[in-house]
């Protein structure tokens, strides 16, 4: 057993070098199943799984034959989950903040898109990003990497879960994800040839996005109540999810009629609507990034001082609304939408959860959102975000304070990820994300 603080290094090649359950004793745990945290807490896990964490020394049957005293004592260190972004477009490259050059990436091949997809999911695990939500393309990217993490020579990546094409309408917005519903005679048969070409779930735009230059979402919703009814009702005879694109009141308000899964981004949602959403236990994904890189960098976009103050006052007004729902008891779930207009995958991520912060949630709360707060409600095929027996063993060790601010998730960390170490050696700066 060691009680000193081992380097970054030392600390994964020790982790590697343990054969067999390994048993940690650690500064502060959290497990993710809430926003509490454990201290002085004990972890035992192995290659398939989390088999132990509580304050109590584990019992003598989860551990070595024998073994009476830690692997590794880290009284500096915290443990916590790998981190879950919920809302991504693996397809799109979102540090690429030149309008041509992403108009040029929409036009590569599958072949490519697909290339530059899988060159990103080792350095996700590295940043401790274990497991992502695609949010659709209608290349089949995120179908392909879907099956590739489920067969045998899937290498080091996170869990990806995915819908295929997101579903619109003809002329609407959407194209360069989705494809019409008008290909189908029904939102039936629309649904079971998603299923057909391997969605977990699947994604509808009930909406368009928002008129930055008017502070508003102008448009009609894409899809009435009864349409979207329709979809939800069809994807639950498949034992389906839906995740549901939608801003603007109007579109929020179809979306809890038709008691959608998840709603995804939900710019001027009001308070009456978060509560609705509590009490039908359906999901909120707020996605803070994409608009606050436009506040952040108006002359990339050329953005006027007028669309600024619009842009400012949706963001403060998506942050009361965050703090709001965090009161209410909303489940929230935390989602990038990485891909997005200067949203780099992985990073962008770790700058959406330092906005909710920001916003006003605590950092407990925010590392809820983005670990355990999803795992009994959103449908993954495996059980992960939460140090707790039947878990991954899929885990971040950090000796950074990021209890107190979800900033220093950028610092250094180890990433146990079932039988692989890695010790986080991603650089911001570097492109392709």
């Amino acid at each position: 057993m060691s009680d000193s603080s081992p380097s970054l290094t030392a600390l994964a090649d020790t982790l590697r070098d343990i054969v067999g359950p390994c048993w940690l004793r650690v500064g502060r745990l959290f497990d993710g199943t809430s926003s509490s945290v454990l201290t002085d807490a004990h972890l035992v896990c192995d290659a398939d799984g989390i088999r132990y964490a509580s304050t109590d020394a584990p019992p003598a049957n989860l551990i070595r034959l024998g073994q009476t005293q830690p692997d590794l004592h880290l009284p500096d260190h915290t443990a916590l989950p790998g981190l879950t972004d919920s809302h991504t477009h693996l397809f799109l490259e979102g540090g690429e903040t030149d309008t041509a050059k992403r108009s040029a990436h929409l036009k590569l091949s599958a072949e490519e898109q697909l290339a530059a997809a899988e060159s990103r999911l080792e350095r996700l695990v590295a940043l401790g990003i274990t497991a992502v939500r695609e949010a659709g393309d209608k290349a089949a990217i995120g179908l392909a990497l879907q099956s590739r993490y489920r067969s045998d020579r899937r290498g080091i990546m996170p869990y990806v879960d995915a819908p295929g094409a997101a579903i619109n309408h003809q002329k609407r917005y959407g194209s360069f994800m989705a494809r019409p519903m008008e290909e189908f005679d029904s939102p039936a048969a629309t649904v079971a040839a998603r299923i057909n070409d391997g969605a977990h779930r699947i994604k509808l735009l009930a909406t368009g996005i928002i008129n930055f230059e008017k502070g508003a979402v102008t448009a009609k919703p894409q899809m009435p109540a009864e349409e979207l009814i329709a979809f939800v009702t069809a994807s639950r005879e498949h034992g389906k999810h839906t995740m549901v694109h939608c801003s603007g009141n109007d579109g929020v308000a179809n979306c809890i009629e038709a008691q959608v899964d998840t709603i995804e981004h939900g710019f001027f949602i009001d308070d009456q609507q978060l509560a609705r959403i509590r009490d039908l236990d359906m999901v909120w994904v707020p996605t803070f990034a994409p608009v606050q890189f436009q506040l952040d960098h108006p002359e990339i976009i050329g953005w006027s001082n007028e669309v600024c103050d619009h842009l400012r006052r949706i963001i403060d007004g998506h942050a009361r609304s965050l703090v709001l729902a965090q009161e209410l008891g909303v489940r929230i779930i935390a989602g990038s939408d990485s891909g997005s207009h200067g949203v780099t995958h992985g990073w962008g991520f770790l700058r959406e959860l330092e906005l909710m912060q920001a916003a006003g949630l605590s950092a407990p709360q925010v590392l809820h959102t983005a670990t355990g707060a999803g795992v009994e409600r959103m449908d993954y095929a495996e059980k992960f975000g939460v140090l707790s027996p039947g878990a991954k063993s899929r885990f971040l060790l950090t000796d950074q304070d990021v209890l107190s601010d979800v900033s220093r998730l950028r610092g250094d960390k180890v990433v146990v990820f079932d039988r692989h170490v890695t010790a986080q050696g991603d650089n911001e700066t570097q492109g392709g994300l």
